[in-house]
């Protein structure tokens, strides 16, 4: 198991480009089951869960050729079914969360798919009723037994109207990916609308499929007979900008985000004004300058500031966490309130030995009272829990006096392309161990 040690209280300068979005990647790699044609993709970050999905269609038989550190061809001729039950695709897939994916480009193209319960972060509890309820009235049949889900259909899936029980972003993907080569039209009902999905249509209207409604929770899907290659770029990952500027506000640090994509980060640069933190745009890159004191705001009728995750465009849920380390600097309360998952913000007992000021109110809540840099942080020793309260802790640990150490960082390393590397440049004195 590495580990990180890292030396706190060092202002950063500098720029930074952020990844290709890691959320993204796991949705459009899958979609190049879809075609038997060459599909190129580009801006894949290379991080822990993208190079398992991609070694996972490997062994499928699909062929993957690296063009550049960032741009894969993938072509999808020669898929053999027969491992899909096998123990060796079983060890792989139930690994990685994104594995459920390949459930419905596989469903829609060859009329079966295989996939072990799926692993990934232990936030609490993420069902896939949404997945399978959207394969199942499209005319598929789905089996859970010992622990994997079959899902199949003897003849080709028809189009039909379902309203979504939830807004799942892999959901809505799956189903996406299933559709496109139905028969007849498919119209879906609170779909997620997050840039990932978004996307994900752009590439398949490219590869010839027939998507309208585009970035809004109504898409009409009609079928066609078969796709066929394209190219594709993929969207630097918001989670990483998020990340950067919370980082740069707890280290009082000057520092440029490139080629952030403004127009797809949503609420994101928003609700860090909020917490008090000066965001620039400066064309398409946002600029985050030192700033020594950061005060939160408060509602117009003078009650204290609330930041809570919502379906886009609401604010994303994976940067509720660095919106709580930022607040233990701040001037000013803030009440979090991760409403997704129940079990995101266990991470906090780590932040208050290391000083922070906070309440865990209940599995979804927590209050932040924000120390207005009288009090610094103090360097100590923690465990990575999952990805973003893995960065989280390190971002507190960079604001920290002393000497901190993070271990399991191979959940950073998930879904953070050479953190350590990168930071450095930025004058971040930090190791792997």
């Amino acid at each position: 198991m590495a580990s990180f040690e890292i030396i706190g209280g060092n202002k950063l300068k500098g720029e930074i480009v952020p990844q290709g979005a890691k959320n993204e990647a796991l949705q459009v790699i899958c979609a190049v089951l879809l075609t038997s044609e060459v599909v190129r993709i580009e801006n894949i970050p290379d991080i822990r869960d993208v190079n398992k999905l991609i070694d996972i269609l490997i062994l499928l038989g699909v062929r993957a050729r690296k063009l550049s550190p960032d741009t894969y061809e993938f072509q999808a001729d020669q898929v053999n079914l027969d491992l899909l039950e096998s123990a060796e695709f079983a060890d792989h897939a139930m690994t990685l969360r994104g594995s459920i994916m390949l459930v419905g480009p596989m469903l829609s193209r060859y009329g079966v798919a295989y996939v072990p319960q799926p692993g990934g972060d232990k936030i609490g509890r993420r069902r896939l009723d949404t997945h399978f309820m959207g394969m199942e009235k499209l005319g598929a049949e789905v089996e859970y037994k010992r622990n994997a889900y079959r899902v199949y259909s003897k003849k080709r899936l028809k189009g039909c109207y379902m309203l979504l029980d939830e807004a799942s972003v892999t959901g809505t993907a799956n189903i996406i990916m299933a559709a496109v080569l139905a028969q007849g039209t498919t119209t879906v009902m609170n779909a997620a609308c997050e840039p990932y999905v978004y996307q994900l249509c752009k590439m398949l209207n490219n590869m010839g499929a027939k998507i309208s409604g585009v970035g809004s929770n109504l898409l009409t899907i009609r079928g066609v007979k078969s796709l066929h290659g394209c190219t594709h770029r993929m969207l630097p990952d918001m989670i990483e900008v998020g990340s950067f500027i919370g980082m740069a506000a707890m280290t009082q640090s000057d520092i440029t985000i490139k080629n952030a994509s403004v127009e797809h980060l949503g609420l994101i640069p928003q609700v860090f004004r909020r917490l008090g933190i000066e965001v620039w745009q400066r064309g398409d890159d946002l600029y985050v300058p030192a700033q020594e004191h950061y005060e939160i705001e408060r509602f117009m009728d003078g009650s204290i500031m609330t930041v809570a995750d919502a379906p886009w465009p609401g604010f994303t849920p994976d940067l509720i966490s660095i919106a709580l380390v930022v607040a233990i600097q701040a001037k000013g309360s803030v009440l979090i309130h991760q409403k997704m998952f129940e079990s995101r913000l266990f991470f906090v007992d780590k932040l208050i030995d290391m000083g922070a000021q906070i309440i865990l109110c209940d599995p979804h809540r927590a209050t932040v009272i924000g120390l207005d840099r009288k009090y610094p942080l103090r360097g100590v020793r923690m465990v990575s829990p999952d990805i973003r309260a893995g960065v989280a802790l390190l971002i507190a640990a960079l604001s920290a006096d002393g000497k901190s150490r993070i271990d399991n960082i191979e959940q950073i390393d998930r879904g953070y392309q050479c953190i350590d590397t990168r930071l450095r440049k930025l004058g971040a004195q930090i190791i792997r161990l």
